[in-house]
Protein backbone atom coordinates (compact mmCIF):
# COMPACT_ATOMS: atom_id res chain seq x y z
CA UNK A 1 0.00 0.00 0.00
CA UNK A 2 2.84 2.39 0.77
CA UNK A 3 4.19 2.17 -2.81
CA UNK A 4 0.71 2.89 -4.13
CA UNK A 5 0.23 5.98 -1.92
CA UNK A 6 3.78 7.18 -2.57
CA UNK A 7 3.27 6.88 -6.32
CA UNK A 8 -0.03 8.77 -6.17
CA UNK A 9 1.55 11.44 -3.96
CA UNK A 10 4.47 12.02 -6.35
CA UNK A 11 2.26 12.01 -9.46
CA UNK A 12 -0.16 14.45 -7.81
CA UNK A 13 2.72 16.74 -6.85
CA UNK A 14 4.07 16.76 -10.39
CA UNK A 15 0.73 17.13 -12.17
CA UNK A 16 -0.91 19.56 -9.72
CA UNK A 17 1.81 21.71 -8.17
CA UNK A 18 3.91 21.87 -11.35
CA UNK A 19 1.29 23.74 -13.42
CA UNK A 20 0.71 26.22 -10.57
CA UNK A 21 4.45 26.88 -10.28
CA UNK A 22 4.85 27.39 -14.03
CA UNK A 23 1.68 29.45 -14.60
CA UNK A 24 2.31 31.64 -11.55
CA UNK A 25 5.90 32.20 -12.71
CA UNK A 26 4.73 33.21 -16.19
CA UNK A 27 1.97 35.54 -14.97
CA UNK A 28 4.11 38.59 -14.02
CA UNK A 29 5.89 38.73 -17.39
CA UNK A 30 2.64 38.31 -19.32
CA UNK A 31 0.95 40.95 -17.17
CA UNK A 32 3.84 43.37 -17.65
CA UNK A 33 3.69 43.00 -21.45
CA UNK A 34 -0.06 42.84 -21.97
CA UNK A 35 -2.09 43.45 -18.79
CA UNK A 36 -5.45 42.97 -20.51
CA UNK A 37 -4.52 39.96 -22.65
CA UNK A 38 -6.53 36.77 -22.45
CA UNK A 39 -3.31 34.81 -21.88
CA UNK A 40 -2.86 36.52 -18.52
CA UNK A 41 -6.40 35.59 -17.50
CA UNK A 42 -5.76 32.01 -18.63
CA UNK A 43 -2.62 31.79 -16.48
CA UNK A 44 -4.64 32.98 -13.47
CA UNK A 45 -7.32 30.38 -14.19
CA UNK A 46 -4.66 27.64 -14.40
CA UNK A 47 -3.31 28.77 -11.02
CA UNK A 48 -6.79 28.78 -9.46
CA UNK A 49 -7.88 25.41 -10.82
CA UNK A 50 -4.64 23.59 -10.11
CA UNK A 51 -4.41 25.15 -6.64
CA UNK A 52 -7.65 23.33 -5.85
CA UNK A 53 -6.43 20.11 -7.48
CA UNK A 54 -3.16 20.33 -5.54
CA UNK A 55 -5.05 19.76 -2.28
CA UNK A 56 -4.63 16.09 -3.17
CA UNK A 57 -0.86 16.39 -2.58
CA UNK A 58 -0.91 16.85 1.21
CA UNK A 59 -3.85 14.45 1.58
CA UNK A 60 -1.87 11.76 -0.24
CA UNK A 61 1.24 12.83 1.67
CA UNK A 62 -0.46 12.16 4.99
CA UNK A 63 -1.69 8.80 3.71
CA UNK A 64 1.83 7.94 2.53
CA UNK A 65 3.42 9.10 5.78
CA UNK A 66 0.93 7.11 7.83
CA UNK A 67 1.54 3.89 5.88
CA UNK A 68 5.30 4.39 6.16
CA UNK A 69 5.14 5.30 9.86
CA UNK A 70 7.10 8.53 9.40
CA UNK A 71 4.54 11.24 10.22
CA UNK A 72 6.46 12.24 13.35
CA UNK A 73 9.88 12.33 11.70
CA UNK A 74 11.42 15.82 11.71
CA UNK A 75 11.87 15.95 7.92
CA UNK A 76 8.16 15.19 7.46
CA UNK A 77 7.09 17.76 10.06
CA UNK A 78 9.26 20.43 8.43
CA UNK A 79 7.86 19.44 5.02
CA UNK A 80 4.31 19.79 6.33
CA UNK A 81 5.07 23.26 7.73
CA UNK A 82 6.73 24.37 4.47
CA UNK A 83 3.80 23.00 2.45
CA UNK A 84 1.38 24.94 4.65
CA UNK A 85 3.47 28.09 4.17
CA UNK A 86 3.45 27.57 0.39
CA UNK A 87 -0.34 27.19 0.48
CA UNK A 88 -0.68 30.40 2.50
CA UNK A 89 1.55 32.30 0.06
CA UNK A 90 -0.48 31.01 -2.89
CA UNK A 91 -3.97 31.47 -1.46
CA UNK A 92 -3.47 34.71 0.47
CA UNK A 93 -1.03 36.60 -1.75
CA UNK A 94 -0.48 35.20 -5.25
CA UNK A 95 -4.05 34.38 -6.29
CA UNK A 96 -5.54 37.62 -4.89
CA UNK A 97 -2.61 39.57 -6.36
CA UNK A 98 -3.32 38.11 -9.78
CA UNK A 99 -7.02 38.95 -9.42
CA UNK A 100 -6.20 42.55 -8.46
CA UNK A 101 -3.72 42.84 -11.32
CA UNK A 102 -6.33 41.58 -13.79
CA UNK A 103 -9.11 43.83 -12.49
CA UNK A 104 -6.89 46.88 -12.06
CA UNK A 105 -8.36 47.37 -8.59
CA UNK A 106 -6.99 46.73 -5.14
CA UNK A 107 -3.61 46.93 -3.47
CA UNK A 108 -1.62 44.83 -5.97
CA UNK A 109 -2.00 47.05 -9.01
CA UNK A 110 0.13 49.53 -10.87
CA UNK A 111 3.81 49.36 -11.66
CA UNK A 112 4.60 47.18 -8.65
CA UNK A 113 2.05 44.45 -9.41
CA UNK A 114 4.26 42.33 -11.67
CA UNK A 115 7.46 42.59 -9.59
CA UNK A 116 5.55 41.85 -6.38
CA UNK A 117 3.87 38.81 -7.94
CA UNK A 118 7.22 37.65 -9.30
CA UNK A 119 8.77 37.85 -5.84
CA UNK A 120 5.87 36.05 -4.19
CA UNK A 121 5.94 33.34 -6.84
CA UNK A 122 9.67 32.94 -6.26
CA UNK A 123 9.01 32.41 -2.54
CA UNK A 124 6.26 29.88 -3.37
CA UNK A 125 8.57 27.98 -5.74
CA UNK A 126 11.48 28.00 -3.28
CA UNK A 127 9.23 26.56 -0.58
CA UNK A 128 8.31 23.71 -2.94
CA UNK A 129 11.97 23.16 -3.84
CA UNK A 130 12.77 22.85 -0.13
CA UNK A 131 9.92 20.35 0.35
CA UNK A 132 11.13 18.34 -2.65
CA UNK A 133 14.69 18.22 -1.32
CA UNK A 134 13.42 17.10 2.10
CA UNK A 135 11.30 14.39 0.48
CA UNK A 136 14.29 13.06 -1.44
CA UNK A 137 17.08 13.51 1.13
CA UNK A 138 14.99 12.58 4.21
CA UNK A 139 17.60 13.96 6.64
CA UNK A 140 17.83 11.98 9.86
CA UNK A 141 15.91 9.08 8.34
CA UNK A 142 17.34 5.59 8.44
CA UNK A 143 16.02 4.79 4.94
Amino acid sequence: MKTFFLSLHVVAAILAVGPVAVAASMFPAYHRREPDASGTALLHRVCRVYAAVSLAVPVLGFATGATMGVLGDPWVVVSIVLTALAAVVLVLTILPGQEHALSGEGPATGAWAAPRLGMLTGVFNLLWVAVTVLMIARPGSSA
